[in-house]
This record gives C-alpha cells, sequence and structure tokens, in this order.
C-alpha cells in the first residue's frame, strides 16, 4: 500500500472503554486513520463523540445504517476501507451484517454474536462478501502467548495433559448496573449481553488463550455458572471442567467478584516433558519447568522498536501489555486488507489473527457452557 487505510468505527463514543482502546491499537503503527463513524445509539451522543475526535460533521453519522449508506457513495479515495464494531454485545451481529453488504471489511469485539446461529450466518455473509473478518481475541496477541504456542505446537513440552487458566476480576463485587455504571449495566442485561456475563466477557478469552497455545480445541464441557449478588439476571463467577480434542484435560475459573482482583488472567499448561505459565500481570514473561533439567525464565527481547518486543507500562484503564496485545491483533488484520486492496489474496506468512471461524467456536464453547450449567448432564460436547 502506498497509502494509510481508513477505518470507521461503530460504538465507543463517550463512557465506553473499548472504542478508546481500538482507536489506539489501530493507529499504533501509524498504518491508519480513523475517518468516520457512528459511536453511539444517540444521534447527539455520536456527534459529540466525532467532535471530541476531530471529525469533520459529514463524517458523523447519527446511525451505524446511515454511514453504511452514505460512506460507499463517496469517492473511493476518500470512503472507509474497513469498519471497527466496539458495540454491546447485541449490536455485534446487525451491524458486521450492514458492514459486509455495504462491502466493507470488518474488525469486530468479542465474543462475535449473541448465539451461535447469528455466527454461522455471519460466517456465510463473510464468505458471499468475500472481505476480511477479525474477532479481537486479543490475547492472542501477546508476544509470550505466541512463544508458548511455539514451545507446545513443536513438542517441546511432550504430549499436554493438562491446562489451568483463571481470569478473576473483582470489579462486579457490588451491583454496580443499579448505580450508574454503564459498562455493568449492559453486561449484566441479557438483552445486550447474552445468556452470560461472566463467561462471555472474560471466561470466554481465558478459553481462547487456552485453545491459542495448545493448538487443539475445547470437545466438552460440565460446567457452573454462579450468580453471587442477589438481583442480577446473569452469571458473575463460573468454574468449567474442559475436555480438549487431542486428549488434554483441564479447567477454567472465570469470576468477577473476587474482591482485590483486576485482571489477573494467568495459564498453565503442563505436558509429559515440561510445563509453562503464563500470568497477565507480567505480560512479557513465560516461565518454563522441565522435568529432567532446570527451570527458564523467558523474556521478550528488548532493544528493539516494536511493541512485540517492548515491556508495556499499562495505564489505569488497560493492564500492562493489553493495547499492545490488541495492536499486534489489528496490525496483522490491517496488512491483510491492505494486500486485499493491492489484489493479493489472503494472509501473508506471519498474519496471526482470530477469524469468523474462531467466532463461531467462541460461540458454541458459549452455548455448551451455557446449557451444561442449566443441565444435570455431567459432560455437554460443544458443538461443531
Amino acid at each position: 500500500m502506498t497509502r494509510k487505510l481508513r477505518m470507521g468505527m461503530v460504538g465507543g463514543g463517550r463512557g465506553a472503554l473499548n472504542g478508546k482502546a481500538h482507536r489506539i491499537a489501530a493507529q499504533f503503527d501509524g498504518k491508519v486513520d480513523l475517518v468516520c463513524g457512528a459511536f453511539s445509539s444517540t444521534k447527539q451522543r455520536s456527534r459529540d463523540s466525532g467532535r471530541d475526535l476531530f471529525l469533520p460533521a459529514d463524517r458523523i453519522y447519527g446511525t451505524y445504517r446511515e454511514m453504511f449508506r452514505k460512506e460507499p457513495r463517496r469517492a473511493e479515495n476518500d470512503r472507509m476501507d474497513f469498519v471497527a464494531v466496539v458495540t454491546p454485545n447485541n449490536m455485534h451481529y446487525p451491524v458486521a451484517m450492514a458492514a459486509l453488504d455495504a462491502g466493507f471489511h470488518v474488525i469486530c469485539d468479542r465474543p462475535m454474536t449473541m448465539t451461535l446461529d447469528e455466527a454461522k450466518n455471519l460466517a456465510r455473509k463473510v464468505k458471499m462478501a468475500k472481505r476480511m473478518f477479525c474477532v479481537t481475541h486479543n490475547y492472542t496477541g501477546y508476544p509470550m502467548i505466541r512463544e508458548a504456542r511455539r514451545l507446545v505446537t513443536k513438542g517441546r513440552l511432550g504430549n499436554v495433559r493438562r491446562v489451568v487458566a483463571e481470569y478473576p476480576q473483582g470489579w462486579l463485587a457490588a451491583r454496580l448496573e443499579t448505580m450508574g455504571d454503564k459498562q455493568a449495566a449492559w453486561r449484566t442485561d441479557p438483552k445486550r449481553a447474552g445468556s452470560t456475563c461472566c463467561m462471555g466477557d472474560i471466561g470466554s478469552q481465558a478459553a481462547c488463550v487456552a485453545e491459542y497455545i495448545t493448538g487443539s480445541q475445547i470437545s466438552e464441557v460440565c460446567a457452573n455458572l454462579t450468580t453471587w449478588i442477589k438481583g442480577r439476571p446473569l452469571d458473575d463467577d463460573a468454574s468449567v471442567l474442559i475436555r480438549f480434542r487431542d486428549g488434554a484435560q483441564g479447567v477454567i475459573w472465570a469470576s468477577q467478584i473476587a474482591i482485590g482482583e483486576e485482571s489477573g488472567l494467568t495459564i498453565r499448561i503442563y505436558g509429559e516433558d515440561g510445563s509453562l505459565v503464563w500470568q497477565e500481570d507480567q505480560p512479557n514473561t513465560l516461565v518454563v519447568h522441565w522435568n529432567a533439567k532446570a527451570s527458564e525464565i523467558r523474556r521478550a527481547r528488548t532493544g528493539a522498536a516494536t511493541r512485540d518486543t517492548v515491556p508495556a507500562a499499562g495505564t489505569a484503564e488497560y493492564p500492562k501489555g493489553y493495547l499492545e496485545s490488541l495492536a499486534n491483533i489489528y496490525s496483522a488484520f490491517i496488512d491483510t486488507v491492505a494486500r486485499e486492496i493491492d489484489g493479493k489474496k489472503g494472509k501473508k506468512d506471519g498474519c496471526d489473527f482470530p477469524t469468523v471461524e474462531d467466532g463461531i467456536h467462541n460461540m458454541a464453547f458459549l452455548k455448551a457452557v451455557v446449557r451444561s450449567s442449566r443441565s444435570k448432564e455431567k459432560w455437554i460436547k460443544v458443538p461443531k
């Protein structure tokens, strides 16, 4: 490409956490400009949000439908190339479908849809539209998560036996949704979040990391979803036994009522010949234990001017490395979209980002977890 790509955004306006993260990540490499958006469900808030971002008035839209109607009419050298969907969960599917209908590439926050059927319909639309689609399972963008995957898939640990993943948070230990907290309000609302809160919001991320590192999909689950806060309609704590297609077993614990925890994703992989540990609060460190030799502490390289190798300090809104990992996902997606625009089809080597198929499997996993928690059956198969 001889120019920057032009990005639009749906959602992510005033009061939204994810919009800021996505804008930072998309522009990390200097290859993208935000040119337009429909930033809120209300026209005035969208306009106010667009002005905050110094966008021209004619590129700030009152609704996503207006944006997808008007943007294709703009000159080819002016219209957006792709759209980032950073709305509450219930809007991912209709916005993504409308974007594909309008001919745009899509990068969508997770979970991809509200239901497995929606996910499958969306995959069909992606194939029909012949557009690139990415789901921001951003933990797969951490450099040492990718190093862990490399060690496992190359057989350095031997056959994987057990996976233990935990993702504790404490921010929903009180009923914030009744206290004016916008993020808590939609995440605990079945109409906007879907059939699960805690498991869909953070437990699914732990599952994605486990599958990414092992290179094997979860095939069966035995789940217990719990709601500790009286009056809350969705789960705020979850424990799930898991079985993988390659025979490994494990457990996922996710919680949003673990007081004192901020964003504590930790994953442990135990194989025949060794094991590894990665913790979100030390994102550039991977601890590797061997059965017959000394343990190792592997660190992301230093001295190179890329986010893959430079430790990140983090901010009040985001834990260390979060923005950089999301930026890695964006970078791979942006490079692939640029290749499509240049007539070079498909991902180039090293372009690693979650696709619509990953989104489908994630929704299948969540469907099985919810069904298992509501059922007296011990194990529930994850639909293919």
